[in-house]
């Protein structure tokens, strides 16, 4: 039989006590011993997940590029594969920035889509998407609010990047980087009422000089601020639990970024059977043309009769009726005088104020018919709800639209997604004076609204319309002449022979023969490359070369086409100045000296006379 092994158990009185005994002085240092303990392994958790946890991680890869997140700031992260060379910087300001995305998405069962839940905040859906064209490819960034008090900010670094696109603003950057605008509603709006606004000429489309470009759906109700050399930001509207949805499309460079979402300018913003551009007739010399707006005073006949009822009663735009409720016009402020607005979701008010401009056109004889106070938006600005087919600038895009039925010798003051449209824009007015609200802002300008699909602009009168501190400057008329003659059409305010001597006048005589000679072929050539491609007909120095950082910050230089480069004299008093030459490996001709000179360079201290403007054609 075996022995019974003596296990040594001690009796547990025995042991109870023996332990109570010996703890008792040690009670503190046992305690610290195991806190020490926990804490030197939650220490090495920590480390060991700092150590393995990379700062960057992927989420989602496509074949020319990829988007990660990175953990420090809460910053999403695209670049170009498979150098992986930064494309984009995108911080998001509506969730814990320190939170990391975790190692298993919520769409993993889908290769093409990435999906992340702040459980409190909101959602994040990434997705590549089919691109705008080959070349290109495109990811789709949707964040879904989960509370209503979540407002969405997601905002773009200027670091390294220059910015184009987006709204048209007081004296016009070029490129954006250098602009600064508070968080306001991304709509048109009149910049001679309201310098602070964003101006008459706007699309939902930024272009970034890394290739990449940021779309907004049209039908997101969202806030952009320009933050000068630091980021823009595009922000939802606080307690509307409204989504932020945009796309990304990354090419080889800004000038291929900007070919292939030609298409998007005037094709995939607007509905598919109005994409066709169509052309325009050049402006004529010495015609008369009438000038026409959307509002009607709150005194005027017409609108009292309205009053009274009858048709006319839905001809202005309107509050929301309660039910059982009669509609009341919603009454805005024009020119200093309290009107209503024709209401342009109404096809009797359409008809009857097209038949009302055609009326007039016949019986005065005008050739031109110009309308002003296309742009904004009157529910936004009186905080009231608006139609679903008025939000945002819906209601300069379906006017738009119908005034492009008066023919192709119309004028109107602003445009959002209507640059497929064979109408005129007019530009902002311009102070008289050298600043960027003055000249200096003028190439900026064409180059914003030719960017955009705008190539058919009026430009503000030679000098400028608004009063500023050089108004009836010779200089200044002779430098402002030399730059509007190369583009679409010469306007006069005052006329040559009141503000200055005979020799302006005589510049002035040569200036619109040489646009009537010269530029005219130039513009009808290059029309047809925009009909048919969308490619702007004033290009920037980037076009030509689109991987030199020098050309990204040119903003007093503009092409034409491919061929013609146009570098004018900004600065009072100068009769020199830098000229940028694209294009490395092209000739350029000097016309006015014959001599030529390479491409990709900078002709430093060129001389250009006051009687002079360099323009240099391409010749190889």
């Amino acid at each position: 039989m075996p022995l019974s092994r003596h296990t040594g158990q001690i009796p547990e009185s025995t042991w109870t006590l023996g332990f109570r005994e010996m703890t008792e002085p040690w009670k503190g240092a046992v305690g610290c011993l195991g806190v020490a303990v926990f804490f030197a392994m939650t220490i090495g958790i920590i480390s060991w997940q700092a150590l393995e946890q990379p700062p960057e991680e992927w989420v989602l890869r496509g074949r020319a590029a990829g988007m990660l997140w990175e953990r420090g700031r809460g910053a999403l992260l695209l670049r170009a594969l498979p150098a992986g060379r930064p494309v984009l910087a995108i911080a998001v300001g509506s969730v814990p920035a320190a939170e990391p995305p975790p190692p298993r998405d919520r769409c993993w069962h889908d290769g093409g889509q990435f999906c992340y839940s702040w459980e409190e905040d909101a959602e994040l859906r990434l997705s590549l998407e089919p691109p705008a064209a080959p070349g290109a490819e495109c990811y789709g960034v949707r964040w879904t609010p989960l509370r209503p008090d979540v407002t969405l900010k997601d905002c773009f670094s200027m670091a390294n990047v220059s910015w184009y696109g987006g709204p048209s603003i007081h004296a016009q950057r070029w490129p954006l980087n250098s602009a600064e605008s508070p968080a306001q509603p991304l709509v048109s709006g009149d910049l001679s009422a309201n310098p602070a606004s964003f101006g008459p000429v706007l699309e939902r489309y930024f272009l970034g000089s890394t290739g990449v470009t940021v779309t907004v759906a049209p039908d997101v109700s969202l806030l952009l601020s320009l933050e000068s050399h630091r980021q823009f930001c595009l922000e939802t509207l606080a307690g509307r639990e409204e989504p932020l949805h945009y796309q990304l499309c990354v090419s080889a460079d800004v000038a291929a970024a900007r070919r292939h979402t030609a298409s998007a300018l005037a094709g995939d913003l607007v509905p598919s059977e109005r994409r066709k551009r169509q052309a325009l007739a050049l402006v004529e010399p010495l015609e008369l043309s009438i000038t026409l707006s959307p509002y009607a005073g709150i005194t005027s006949p017409l609108f009292l009769r309205s009053l009274r009822g009858g048709e006319a009663a839905g001809y202005w735009l309107s509050r929301q009726p309660r039910p059982g409720a009669s509609s009341i016009p919603l009454l805005t402020t024009w020119k200093g005088q309290l009107c209503a607005r024709l209401n342009v979701t109404s096809e009797a008010a359409l008809g009857w104020y097209l038949a009302r401009a055609r009326h007039l056109r016949q019986a005065l004889g005008a050739t031109y018919v110009a309308f002003e106070g296309v742009e904004g938006n009157s529910f936004l600005e009186q905080d009231v709800p608006a139609p679903a087919e008025l939000a945002g600038d819906g209601y300069t895009e379906v006017l738009a639209a119908a005034l492009a039925t008066l023919g192709n010798k119309t004028i109107i003051s602003a445009g959002s997604r209507s640059s497929h449209l064979p109408l005129f824009v007019q530009m902002s007015p311009l102070r008289s004076d050298w600043s960027h609200a003055g000249l200096k802002g003028l190439i900026p300008s064409v180059l914003h609204y030719s960017l955009l699909g705008y190539n058919f602009f009026i430009p503000d009168a030679v000098g400028g319309s608004v009063a500023g501190a050089t108004q009836g400057d010779p200089e200044l008329f002779v430098r402002w002449l030399q730059i509007v003659t190369f583009l679409p059409v010469m306007a006069f305010g005052t006329p040559p022979w009141l503000c200055c001597d005979a020799w302006v006048l005589n510049l002035t005589r040569q200036c619109i023969q040489r646009h009537q000679d010269f530029v005219v072929p130039l513009l009808l050539k290059y029309s047809e490359e925009w009909q048919s491609l969308g490619f702007p007909i004033f290009r920037p120095a980037w076009w030509l070369s689109p991987m030199d950082p020098v050309a990204f910050t040119i903003e007093d230089e503009f092409l034409i086409g491919d061929e013609v480069l146009v570098a004018p004299i900004t600065e009072k008093g100068q009769t020199w100045r830098d000229i940028y030459l694209p294009g490395e490996g092209h000739l350029w001709l000097d016309t006015n000296s014959a001599r030529v000179f390479d491409g990709g360079t900078t002709l430093r201290n060129y001389s250009a006379s006051l009687a002079e403007v360099p323009v240099f054609v391409k010749t190889s």
